[in-house]
């Protein structure tokens, strides 16, 4: 019988795996939304941006505000060449899947978020094998999120829950310019 109720138990305390993707506007403010939801309850969150070195608003609001959440950026205030990266763009991603690998393996954190780390990879910024093998290795009551574009569907095999956002209608093509506070 302790068998049945372990087998249980470990059904309820194990971390899952969340992806957000697709072309429309949302899978970073999901992502944050879960970290706020965690926070909540008293967990531990942990967010790594690609390609991300901007002051967007969910890093000043976790500066001020939220010291559950530690937010590292692993990218530059510019784009980066897809097909043609400059090696500073390459170097930051693979430093952000050191410091994810090093926070997966710890059990320090009770959620980890890989902002844009579909787009790193299909800019092919990271290798996707060991992006692969950090969720196969993760500690097992660890929740991970990854986010961005371009799900690779080996990525998309492993998690537990998907969801893809569509865009249907964006401002954008209105000619509404980015303001903060929306896009950053």
């Amino acid at each position: 019988m302790p068998d049945i109720i372990e087998e249980t138990l470990s059904k309820y305390t194990k971390g899952l795996v969340f992806v957000y993707t697709g072309n429309g506007k949302g899978k970073t403010t999901a992502a944050m939304g879960q970290a706020l939801r965690a926070i909540g309850h008293g967990l531990k969150v942990l967010v790594i941006q690609f390609m991300k070195g901007k002051k967007y608003g969910e890093v000043i609001a976790a500066e001020k505000y939220l010291p559950g959440v530690t937010i590292y950026q692993c990218g530059l205030d510019s784009f980066v060449m897809r097909g043609n990266p400059a090696p500073v763009d390459v170097e930051l991603a693979r430093k952000g899947v050191s410091i994810a690998r090093e926070a997966l393996a710890s059990g320090e954190y009770n959620m980890v978020i890989l902002d844009e780390i579909n787009v790193a990879l299909d800019f092919k910024l990271i290798p996707l094998g060991d992006v692969v093998e950090m969720i196969q290795h993760k500690a097992p009551a660890v929740d991970l999120i990854l986010t961005g574009r371009y799900a690779p569907r080996e990525i998309i095999e492993l998690a537990d829950m998907v969801s893809e956002v569509k865009e249907v209608k964006h401002h954008y093509t209105a000619g509404v310019k980015e303001r903060a506070g929306i896009e950053y």
